[in-house]
């Protein structure tokens, strides 16, 4: 089976999908929107009405969220260049073999070229 990797978030996330609870919006429709578990949604609302969201948590500096989104567009980028580097090899070991007709010369090839032996 496997292992579902822990899902962190900012204190700000937390803070905002608490005020949606407190707005009226019921906890499964926050958490659903949002998509966080129920119970991970219900402990942060806990966590609120004891003061205790905000103990322990770290803020997230504006470097901090500009290194994490070049590290995310470098692996999307690394992602598009290996799959190019695969088609380029699929095409280069087919080579691609064209032939253009048009109705005036279709004549002059039926007169004396074979189209399935000219190598394609």
């Amino acid at each position: 089976m496997k292992r579902i990797p822990k899902q962190e978030y900012t204190v700000q996330f937390k803070e905002q999908a608490v005020a949606m609870v407190k707005n009226g919006k019921s906890v499964a429709e926050v958490a659903r929107v949002l998509g966080v578990v129920e119970q991970t949604l219900r402990n942060w609302v806990k966590l609120v009405k004891a003061g205790k969201l905000r103990a322990g948590a770290k803020e997230v500096t504006a470097e901090q969220m500009e290194l994490s989104r070049l590290r995310a567009e470098n692996a999307q980028l690394k992602l598009e260049n290996e799959i190019l580097k695969k088609a380029t090899r699929r095409t280069s070991q087919k080579m691609l073999c064209e032939v253009r007709l048009d109705r005036e010369e279709s004549q002059v090839l039926s007169a004396g070229v074979d189209v399935q032996r000219a190598g394609c």
